[in-house]
């Protein structure tokens, strides 16, 4: 009987070559992996500095610029002047004009004294006239008005006890009657009428406590246009006051000067240097004129002014006026001047003229 070998050969399945064939791919892989180089590092570029455009209407606006003005006038100055405020009490009789040094003074306060004389408190800074006069005494209102400078008050002289509110208002005393320098008495005028000063000797003898400049009083507007009564006044041409039986000074505007123009009653006000008593602003004060306890020759009463606390203002400049108030905190506290509804009225930069007219006896008609 014939007999055979059987050789079985195996076929691989889908499964085994699906298998077989990944396991190719992968060692493929490997050995690909194996062989390559490494990645290059990445370059970091050098560092831009980007400078923002900024939108010119966007920048931060420019500070402002502060110009530098004359403490008591707001005129505008290179540089103020290292030096005090200096009030001097005038004379103002008929026999006193023309007075010296008036037309050079930044402030000029007109106050009634007993028997209805009108009397000068002259405040000089920005300008130093040579001499002044005729020099007078100090009366119970005037270191209400000069405290807030902080400076010099020169008189002839005084009873005690005026004498005594002035040592007290912080201010530096320059009498005559003391012998303070400067005060002489001239030929050409009578006495009492005749004592006059040299107002760089006063600024000379100033002490350590009062050689600093003054702080500001009013507050003044950058040009003239911008004051507060050019632009919310109305337009007026004079000014006539009635300080008091014997007195009554008048001021009339000039436009070709661009200032308010003095009179004594009807006669045009002038310095014994010729030239015309001017303003480029005026303003009226209303306050309570009391008496006090001072008495003068032949019994009469020494009267004052109510001059802290607030009252009726009139302000008169660029040929306009316009109501006001003024308040004052305290005797060392600048009087300031406002409009009725409390926005403050700024003064034309110049000089001013202040009229203290009494409560219920003077009054002022504009025209």
């Amino acid at each position: 009987m014939a007999s055979w070998t059987t050789t079985v050969t195996s076929v691989p399945t889908r499964g085994t070559l699906a298998r077989a064939a990944a396991a190719g791919v992968a060692l493929l892989l490997g050995l690909a992996a194996c062989s390559a180089s490494p990645p290059p590092s990445p370059v970091t570029p050098d560092p831009v500095t980007m400078t923002p455009t900024v939108d010119p209407s966007r920048a931060a606006p420019p500070e402002p610029v502060v110009p530098i003005v004359w403490p008591l006038t707001g005129v505008a100055v290179a540089e103020v002047a290292q030096r005090p405020a200096v009030a001097v009490k005038i004379e103002n009789t008929n026999v006193a004009r023309p007075q010296s040094g008036l037309e050079a003074a930044d402030v000029v306060w007109e106050t009634i004294v007993e028997f209805d004389v009108s009397r000068f408190v002259a405040v000089f800074h920005s300008q130093v006239p040579d001499e002044v006069g005729p020099i007078r005494s100090v009366r119970p209102m005037d270191p209400l008005i000069v405290a807030p400078l902080h400076g010099l008050l020169a008189y002839s002289g005084g009873q005690q006890g005026i004498l005594n509110l002035v040592y007290d208002s912080g201010v530096q005393s320059i009498s005559h009657d003391a012998g303070a320098a400067g005060l002489y008495r001239v030929s050409f005028r009578a006495a009492p009428h005749n004592v006059y000063g040299k107002l760089q000797t006063f600024i000379d003898a100033a002490d350590g406590d009062h050689v600093a400049p003054p702080p500001q009083q009013f507050a003044f507007a950058l040009r003239a246009e911008q004051a507060t009564a050019p632009l919310a006044g109305t337009p007026a041409s004079s000014l006539s006051f009635t300080l008091s039986g014997a007195s009554h000074p008048s001021w009339a505007w000039d436009a070709a000067s661009g200032t308010w123009l003095r009179s004594e009653g009807s006669a045009p006000a002038t310095a014994a240097s010729g030239a015309r008593l001017s303003a480029v602003n005026v303003v009226s004060i209303t306050a309570d004129h009391p008496g006090t306890g001072f008495g003068a020759q032949n019994g009469a009463v020494v009267p004052t002014y109510s001059l802290v606390g607030e009252g009726d203002a009139m302000v008169a400049t660029g040929g306009t006026t316009v109501a006001g108030r003024w308040k004052k905190a305290a005797q060392d506290a600048p009087m300031q001047l406002f409009l009725p509804d409390g926005q403050p009225l700024l003064l034309a930069p110049g000089n001013t003229w202040v009229e203290l007219v009494p409560a219920g006896q003077g009054s002022i008609t504009v025209g």
